[in-house]
């Protein structure tokens, strides 16, 4: 795979010379933790389905690493091949980036609510050689949708299964055989390290363009941004970070893999939330620091509210993906005693800004925090000018940990001659740098932290027999900050309702998460003299109960 990384090259003498850069892989830092601390607890996994708890020391994850490295490249993976993989938070994630890393092939983490319209997208997009996938993850057959995708898709040349127990199983192919141990595997580990400017990640997210864009990230850019993240967060080697955000979002990728190891802290895996269960394990394993969206925040606090049973070796949650609200932060802070830290950031360019630990507790929900060292943000008009402190405008991102660029579509950089980002965000920004999200230019509608890309459902739905016009909004929700309203105008003499929506939006073998939760049904779209829907009068409506 050529990778059109065009957004790095003008960046790197800047970069390095401001300190931001650091030329280094996620190999040398495990090579560090495997010299410093080797015996140390470095990873633990728990799977809810068996109740399976695995541990894992910097040794053998740095074994296993090698091991995994040396067999995918048995199965023909080489330098710059792309390796997909749909994985829950289990431990074959983080050692399968950690092999691809050996190897100098680049991950690329898919999340498993995905199903075919999706993965087959981005499978054939990405050119990925070889895909990874459980064969049951709550209840759906990975490994048959896979197979069923893999006639389609010409560079996918092997299905890999944990838990498949035949031919193409992971433990078979991949951590039985001891394949480090083979006379060619120096060879084959010291010829194919990538280097920091190297795509090390490729990350699939949904926007308003109609299809998924794929971000690619190297370790330059995903380190330039967890350093400071973490300094910022007073993290080290002490701490034990709780990781139930997706692996496969830049949340859990980032500061679930890949920042535990750079810290040389222990991360526990939990596959399913289940806030009584992360209760159990913050309790158990002296978990200091968590990330996750609000509805994490609100379940954890709700449990430990209920059942009087504390969390007191929690410092630290960073919360997320959608607004806070007020009293939940309140209430959080006083149930769990922990920092609520709000924070914004971008599968482009991970965490932004984020608040300090040291300020007002309210300016978690009053804003969405202030700059990293290394990133700059300015709310701009449409003409590219910063508008004065609390007024509303597009907000811009120039990052020393901005991606570097959307694989095979430059044309989406969305980025200037002098590095600013756009971000498709509307924010404010207060004389002490502090922003505040307002709302989105683009359609992207956040449900749980989970991106619901918009303008592919509307097309789906225009395939309908029924529908005319249809527009997908945003409602406000208590729990997941957001969820999903489809408006729809029928066709003269036709009728639609939700449960036919519902049901044609399934046979599109769309995610079940994407289906919109609420259908409003009317004679006629609010809409602009050239006839361009309004949008925002809709969500005004919504929020009214006018509709």
């Amino acid at each position: 795979m050529e990778f059109d990384a065009v957004l790095l090259p003008p960046r790197r003498a800047a970069s390095i010379a401001g300190g931001y850069w650091h030329d280094r892989t996620i190999n040398d830092d495990l090579d560090a933790c495997v010299a410093a601390c080797p015996d140390k607890l470095a990873l633990t996994s728990v799977r809810l389905d068996s109740g399976e708890v695995r541990r894992f020391t910097y040794r053998e994850i740095a074994t296993l690493a090698d091991r995994i490295a040396v067999g995918l490249s048995r199965l023909g993976v080489g330098r710059n091949d792309v390796v997909a993989m749909q994985l829950p938070n289990w431990w074959q994630f983080s050692l399968l980036y950690l092999a691809c890393s050996r190897l100098g092939a680049v991950l690329n983490p898919l999340m498993p609510i995905f199903r075919e319209r999706e993965l087959g997208f981005m499978l054939g997009h990405s050119e990925a050689k070889i895909l990874v996938v459980p064969k049951l993850f709550r209840n759906f057959d990975h490994e048959a949708m896979a197979r069923s995708l893999q006639p389609q898709l010409p560079s996918l040349k092997r299905v890999v299964v944990v838990d498949g127990g035949g031919a193409d199983d992971f433990d078979t192919l991949l951590t039985k055989p001891e394949w480090e141990k083979e006379t060619d595997a120096p060879n084959i580990l010291a010829a194919n390290r990538p280097g920091p400017d190297d795509i090390t990640q490729l990350i699939y997210t949904s926007g308003t363009t109609g299809e998924p864009k794929g971000v690619m990230h190297s370790a330059n850019t995903l380190m330039a941004n967890i350093i400071p993240y973490s300094q910022r967060l007073k993290l080290g080697k002490d701490d034990i970070v709780l990781m139930a955000s997706p692996l496969a979002h830049q949340t859990g990728f980032m500061y679930g893999l890949m920042m535990p190891i750079m810290l040389r802290a222990s991360v526990i895996l939990q596959d399913v939330w289940d806030p009584a269960k992360a209760t159990e394990i913050i309790r158990r394993e002296g978990v200091t620091f968590t990330m996750a969206s609000t509805p994490f925040l609100t379940d954890l606090t709700r449990v430990v509210s209920e059942t009087g049973k504390g969390v007191p070796s929690l410092k630290t949650f960073l919360c997320a993906g959608a607004p806070i609200p007020g009293p939940l932060v309140e209430q959080a802070r006083a149930t769990l005693g922990a920092k609520i830290v709000s924070a914004w950031g971008m599968t482009e360019n991970g965490a932004v800004t984020l608040i300090k630990l040291d300020d007002d507790d309210n300016l978690a929900f009053t804003t969405d925090g202030c700059a990293l060292p290394g990133a700059e943000v300015r709310v701009v008009d449409a003409e590219g000018k910063s508008v004065p402190h609390g007024e509303i405008g597009r907000l811009v991102v120039r990052s020393c940990s901005n991606f570097g660029g959307y694989l095979k579509r430059p044309q989406w950089n969305g980025t200037d001659a002098d590095g600013w980002f756009d971000t498709g965000d509307l924010a404010r920004i207060d004389a002490s740098g502090y922003i505040r999200i307002s709302g989105r230019s683009k359609d992207v509608i956040i449900r749980g932290g989970e991106n619901i890309p918009v303008v592919e459902i509307e097309a789906l739905l225009y395939k309908h027999p029924a529908v005319a016009q249809v527009a997908i909004v945003a409602y406000p929700d208590g729990r997941l900050g957001e969820r999903a309203c489809a408006v729809i105008v029928p066709k003269t003499g036709q009728t639609i309702d939700f449960a036919a929506m519902t049901e044609f939006l399934k046979l599109q073998k769309l995610a079940l998460q994407y289906i919109p939760e609420r259908l409003v049904v009317r004679d006629a779209m609010p809409a602009t003299p050239s006839g361009k829907i309004q949008k925002f009068r809709l969500r005004e409506m919504l929020r009214e109960g006018n509709l």
